[in-house]
């Protein structure tokens, strides 16, 4: 798999990733931990890199899982994890916690260091460099070698620029997809100032890859969206599919809208099986032609900035 730069941080990522958000989660209902590990294990035979995890998924399972599988490759795979929400399920983003909760996430993931670290969706005032105390706890430990980049998931632009202007932040995981386009007016600055950006919800929780429709129902944890929300959301599915080249799948043509960016160093797309995350590594393969990325770019233009869909 082709490998892009993270910003200017020397990391070399896959440009197709693996969320770890999925494994063994109970949350998903997913409990089998022998599919999570083939799930790992088949990536990185695929020639995935890079994998993103964070404390809080599946209660600290996904860092286990993780861990038992890229421990005896661990010098050719980049990990990024996360900190503010623990595998308890609490949430502290102070800055006396930032350690303790990295050395939980290096116990499970038995390394002795991650990547990046990236604070999970912090209140906005802790985007903040400029207030927040938060950075130079995380500078020490850039310092002392516990991780080699630190940055911010976020989901919107003016976070993304908040932090590229008061930190020395050089990664940032952003909500971005067909869907949801908000940030990319600042992928520009990004590229110019070394931030690597890493993509995440790349298929807008499932409604890119073609699975969902105005008949959708859902439960679990995709059950926040209105009758009314879901049959927008099939009517921009119907729409999508008709930009979608013949013989190429919704799915693909959604990561292959985010991979003709440029600026973007990563896609991270979660997988519930090991078909799935193949899948998703073979969208690499080709590309989208610049009218239909330009096309794809218009629907969000045209249909959804006016009127934004609901998370």
């Amino acid at each position: 798999m082709k490998l892009r730069p993270l910003g200017d941080t020397g990391i070399q990522v896959s440009e197709i990733g693996l969320g770890g958000w999925q494994l063994a989660n109970p949350d998903w209902g997913l409990s089998d931990a022998s599919e999570a590990l083939r799930i790992v294990q088949q990536s990185i035979e695929a020639g995935c890199n890079f994998f993103d995890t964070a404390p809080g998924y599946g209660h600290g399972l996904s860092e286990e899982v993780l861990g038992q599988v890229l421990k005896p490759v661990r010098k050719s795979v980049i990990i990024c994890s996360k900190f503010g929400h623990s595998p308890a399920g609490a949430s502290d983003f102070s800055t006396p916690a930032i350690r303790p909760s990295l050395e939980g996430s290096l116990k499970r993931l038995g390394t002795d260091h991650v990547d990046i670290l990236l604070l999970h969706n912090p209140p906005r005032e802790l985007v903040d460099g400029r207030s927040a105390d938060q950075y130079a706890e995380l500078d020490k430990l850039k310092a002392e070698g516990k991780i080699r980049a630190y940055g911010i998931s976020l989901d919107w632009r003016a976070d993304l620029e908040l932090m590229m202007g008061t930190t020395a932040s050089q990664a940032a995981e952003v909500l971005f997809n067909a869907f949801y386009q908000e940030p990319m007016p600042a992928f520009a600055r990004a590229q110019k100032q070394g931030v690597g950006l890493i993509v995440k919800v790349p298929l807008d929780s499932g409604w890119l890859s073609g699975r969902y429709r105005a008949d959708s129902r859902f439960e679990g944890v995709r059950d926040r969206w209105s009758p009314e929300v879901i049959a927008r959301r099939g009517a921009l599915v119907a729409k999508f599919a008709e930009l979608v080249p013949p013989g190429t799948s919704m799915g693909h043509a959604a990561l292959q809208f985010i991979l003709a960016q440029s600026q973007v160093s990563a896609i991270i797309p979660g997988a519930r099986s090991v078909a799935q995350a193949l899948d998703n590594f073979a969208a690499a393969d080709k590309q989208l032609s610049p009218e239909t990325v330009q096309a794809i770019h218009a629907l969000w233009v045209e249909e959804i900035e006016p009127d934004p869909l609901p998370w």
